[in-house]
């Protein structure tokens, strides 16, 4: 493993753990806005190596943005398969911290389309 790829994983480390601290603790440490966005993007690339493809689109603004599971691919205009959610609740949906049936009835993920469930993609690492 590259030096590079290590701090990385570090890095995914260091937001769960201060994510999981506040939440168990009722603390407000802030999450640094480079680590977020670190995690961010590699958890979103994990999700489209583990799923190619082009029918979906996974966004995670303003940190990310992939396309994934088989099917038909978008290539122009507003793509019929959408899902939108803030980076702290992907990292969450991500290392398995927040199922996807409690996101989406909570509503702190949009998803639209008829290929939009990520429920059987997550959690990507737990």
């Amino acid at each position: 493993m590259r030096l590079g790829d290590f701090l990385v994983t570090r890095t995914v480390e260091l937001v769960v753990h201060t994510d999981d601290l506040n939440r168990a603790a009722g603390l407000d440490v802030p999450l640094d806005r480079q680590a977020l966005a670190a995690c961010t993007r590699l958890l979103a690339d994990t999700l489209a190596d583990r799923a190619p493809g082009g029918s979906v689109e996974v966004r995670v603004p303003p940190f990310a943005v992939v396309q994934c599971i088989g099917g038909p691919r978008h290539t122009r205009g507003a793509p019929p398969n959408v899902v939108e959610t803030d980076p702290l609740t992907w990292v969450r949906l991500a290392t398995g911290r927040t199922r996807w049936a409690h996101a989406l009835e909570e509503a702190l993920v949009g998803a639209s389309g008829e290929r939009a469930d990520l429920g059987p993609l997550l959690p990507l690492m737990g």
